[in-house]
């Protein structure tokens, strides 16, 4: 009886992020894994939920080794982070590589390390002490890299708010502000040099939640619209994200900076919220992240970018409990903390289960974290970044095939007796 109770848990997550007839199979998404709760699952049951999604790609606030431990060998790609408060003690050369030395090299090649961000929305927080230390901290971890012949495989950036932007609309005329051009000018030089993107959080939800009555909602969660044209260009435009991912194209052409590539650092909508929080709902947060994911799925790029992929990551993978703020600021995550799907995506799991990828076993949901990294920013509008490699399966077929997979994986596993630790 106890089997077959675990059994149905599992299933559960299958259906919950099945679609009702047609399942879309997503094989590469990026996810931002904060962890500002007390409730959440250890890393090493984290691995089969990201690979549930499909994620092929995490985004983290830290180098938390527990977790760069856990997905070694998974051939999940990584993005470590080092904090604001870390800015200034990287500028020691020393103090850089011994950072690289313990929070990257130690995890390669087994962990897929990528990327290093090196400082978040630095530039907003009109902090002079903060931004001066930004590049000069960017070019010691570089250099640390290089020194340690790592700099091929490895880049560094940093990600903004899109409250970086002074203009925004029409998307052709976008600029960045005039007060943070000297600041952004050397660290554009910086990208170009070293072939690094570009990051921008960024969030649609908070230009609808500033402004509901003139803002459309359709407009902002992907649903179908009239659109809006660009007088400029003559773009039509059918959702805020492309909108917003082309004015930060336009700023950085402006300076002359035309293929810098720009990536959707954090991106998501909030399943609940505040009486005051208009737009943080259940409902939106499905037909967002849901249509965002199929946005990825048709691999096409902006109006005015439109070979290029988008670059998406997520925010974020779990609701998290102690977050600061609003309601809404906790509930951002796709997972609840027990490991169930906070609704229903459309997306399937047969990208794990299937011959890509291999699930492991899930073994009690407990343990707890400190607080690692900072809330989304509630200044400027959103951006995201596309998945890879993408496959759709669709109809009653897809659908009893995955079943079949997910039937003969929990055979497996109970014949080797993983499910006497499963979901406790």
């Amino acid at each position: 009886m106890e089997f077959f109770t675990r059994f149905r848990y599992w299933v559960s997550i299958f259906v919950l992020f099945s679609g009702d007839m047609f399942p879309i199979v997503v094989y590469s998404i990026g996810i931002n894994y904060g962890q500002i709760a007390n409730n959440l699952p250890p890393p090493e049951n984290v691995v089969p939920l990201v690979k549930s999604i499909g994620a092929t790609k995490v985004k983290l606030y830290d180098a938390d080794p527990r977790v760069l431990k856990a997905f070694a060998n998974t051939g999940v790609e990584f993005i470590v982070a080092l904090g604001n408060q870390y800015l200034d003690k990287m500028q020691d050369p020393s103090k850089a590589q011994a950072w690289v030395k313990q929070n990257v090299q130690a995890y390669l090649p087994a962990t897929k390390i990528t990327c290093i961000t090196v400082g978040n929305e630095v530039l907003t927080f009109n902090d002079t002490s903060l931004s001066d230390n930004l590049l000069p901290a960017m070019q010691s971890i570089h250099t640390a890299l290089v020194n340690l012949g790592l700099d091929k495989q490895v880049t560094v950036t940093t990600a903004h708010s899109l409250a970086i932007l002074g203009t925004s609309y029409p998307p052709s005329s976008g600029a960045f502000r005039k007060d943070l051009v000297g600041c952004i000018t050397p660290t554009l030089d910086f990208h170009a040099k070293t072939g690094s993107p570009f990051l921008i959080n960024a969030y649609p939800y908070f230009a609808y939640k500033g402004n509901p009555k003139q803002v459309a909602l359709d407009f902002v969660l992907f649903q179908p619209n009239q659109g809006v044209v660009d007088p400029e260009t003559n773009l039509r435009y059918d959702n805020m994200l492309h909108a917003q991912i082309d004015a930060v194209y336009s700023a950085l052409s402006s300076l002359g900076y035309k293929n810098l590539t720009v990536h959707i650092s954090e991106t998501g909508w909030p399943s609940k919220g505040d009486p005051d929080e208009s737009g943080a709902t259940l409902e939106n947060a499905k037909k967002y992240n849901g249509n965002l994911m199929k946005l990825m799925l048709n691999k096409t790029g902006t109006p005015m970018k439109p070979n290029l992929d988008l670059n998406i990551y997520v925010f974020a993978l779990f609701n998290e409990n102690m977050k600061p703020g609003p309601t809404s600021e906790r509930n951002y995550g796709l997972f609840k903390p027990d490991g169930t799907p906070a609704y229903n995506l459309g997306i399937s799991t047969a990208s794990v289960i299937g011959s890509n990828s291999t699930v492991g076993s899930i073994s009690g949901i407990s343990g707890i974290r400190p607080p690692s990294e900072p809330g989304p920013s509630t200044a400027g509008y959103l951006s995201i970044s596309p998945a890879a490699e993408r496959c759709q399966l669709g109809g009653v077929t897809g659908l009893l095939l995955l079943l079949t997979k997910l039937i003969i994986f929990v055979a497996r596993e109970r014949e080797k007796g993983c499910f006497d630790v499963l979901f406790l």
